[in-house]
């Protein structure tokens, strides 16, 4: 008779990959403010390229199965990853594609041995170029794969990144990131101060230019008042000339008829005195004719 064995089962337990490493994201505000900076740069300078994906302080898998191979960067970009929220950056599940760009931010409580291993992890899981800055110290330094190697570059004054196309700059101890069309990236605030003087700006031109169009509609307004009132003058002037030439003719015309009245007066003057004188002579040819008859002795 056969004996039957029973193998127990096996039940494989889901691997969790935590979202979550325990690790705050900065020791210190000032690290922070510098994180901030650096990632919401980066994503402002993204914002129209939906195949790269930007991330602070997010947990990185470079290896399925394996959750406590893993790291945080304080800033990473995924050149060919489509943007959106993640809990984490499962590699196998992003086209097998390691964040190509990485960022750093050193507090105080970070030892040479971390950054060292630090480095040592993102070369082996195929970071391109790697950026790790010290606020304290204001130093700078950078690395770039190379022959399959991460290299440290001599110079980061002006460097400009091959991945990102931004140029690194420090100005006294502080970071200076400028995209490619020279802009610099700039805290929230900065951009809040700068817009708010902007706007002041705006609204004190819009103002004056309000004013000045004020100012030019009144003496507008002015000039045609001014305008009116010459054209009236000018009426008016043009009024006391007609009524000067029409007085002037009427008194030219009466002083014709008054002529020409005089005139007939002193013909019919004339005329009188002609038919006195005629009458005149008449009565004396009458009283010579008498004379005569009476010397003849006919009357």
């Amino acid at each position: 008779m056969s004996t039957l064995v029973f193998e127990p089962t096996v039940t494989l337990e889901p691997i969790i990959y935590p979202e979550s490493d325990g690790q705050p994201m900065a020791d210190n505000t000032k690290q922070f403010d510098w994180i901030v900076l650096i990632k919401c740069g980066l994503e402002a300078l993204f914002k129209d390229r939906a195949d790269v994906f930007v991330a602070g302080d997010l947990l990185w898998y470079p290896v399925e199965g394996q959750n406590t191979i893993r790291r945080a960067p304080d800033a990473m970009v995924a050149f060919g990853r489509p943007k959106g929220p993640r809990g984490s950056y499962l590699q196998w599940l992003e086209d097998n594609l390691a964040p190509q760009v990485v960022f750093e931010v050193l507090s105080p409580g970070n030892t040479k041995r971390e950054m060292a291993e630090k480095l040592i992890w993102y070369q082996r899981y195929g970071v391109e170029e790697y950026y790790v800055y010290d606020p304290d110290k204001g130093e700078l330094q950078g690395w770039l794969r190379q022959r399959g190697q991460l290299q440290p570059i001599s110079s980061m004054r002006g460097w400009v990144s091959p991945r990102l196309g931004i140029r690194f700059d420090l100005v006294g101890l502080d970071l200076a990131l400028y995209a490619p069309d020279g802009q610099l990236f700039e805290s929230y605030t900065e951009i809040k101060v700068r817009a708010d003087v902007a706007e002041s700006w705006a609204k004190a031109e819009l103002e004056a230019r309000s004013e000045a169009e004020t100012r030019a509609d009144e003496a507008e307004t002015w000039a045609e008042a001014e305008a009116k009132a010459r054209h009236d003058a000018e009426v008016r002037a043009r009024a006391a000339e007609t009524k000067a030439n029409i007085e002037a003719e009427a008194r030219a015309q009466a002083e014709m008829r008054a002529q020409s009245e005089a005139e007939a007066r002193s013909q019919a003057e004339m005329r009188a005195q002609s038919e006195a004188e005629a009458r005149s002579q008449a009565e004396m040819r009458v009283q010579e004719l008498e004379a005569k008859l009476k010397q003849l002795g006919l009357l």
